[in-house]
């Protein structure tokens, strides 16, 4: 009697593979989230200090005064000179929150941030030196 062997994977090979297949993919996708938060935070960070930065240029030319505006203030120009041509947007885009930009005599402006850590402020606006707190916000504010 010749015996017929029969090349391949076995059903219970199969499902053992697939099954790791996915576990791997589980894992490698809730790193690669939430290295993607941190880079948004980081990029808010970053815009946060541009805007302050911004603001503070704007003040020292424009006879001591803060830029006017919205949220989203076209662009900033004193003495003929564009300071911030384009205002700031929230990386993450539709549906997340806008940054916040509000003025009186001072200003102070703010961006939700995704991890709690990486915020200085519990309320938009809301803190008084903006060092030693956590919060879902990270806000500057004016320096004069």
């Amino acid at each position: 009697m010749k015996k017929n062997k029969i090349n391949g994977f076995t059903l219970f090979e199969m499902l053992v593979v697939i099954s790791i297949i996915a576990i791997l993919s589980a894992l490698i996708s809730v790193s690669f989230s939430a290295a993607q938060k941190k880079a948004r935070d980081s990029k808010r960070l970053q815009d946060m200090k541009e805007l302050q930065s911004a603001a503070e240029q704007f003040y020292s030319l424009n006879n001591f005064i803060y830029p006017a505006g919205t949220n989203a203030p076209t662009d900033w120009t004193a003495n003929s000179q564009v300071v911030l041509d384009i205002f700031p947007k929230d990386p993450k885009g539709v549906g997340w929150t806008n940054y916040v930009y509000n003025i009186a005599t001072t200003y102070c402006a703010c961006a939700a941030m995704e991890s709690r850590s990486n915020g200085n402020s519990d309320g938009i606006c809301a803190f008084g030196s903006g060092t030693g707190t956590t919060g879902p916000y990270y806000c500057v504010k004016s320096q004069q």
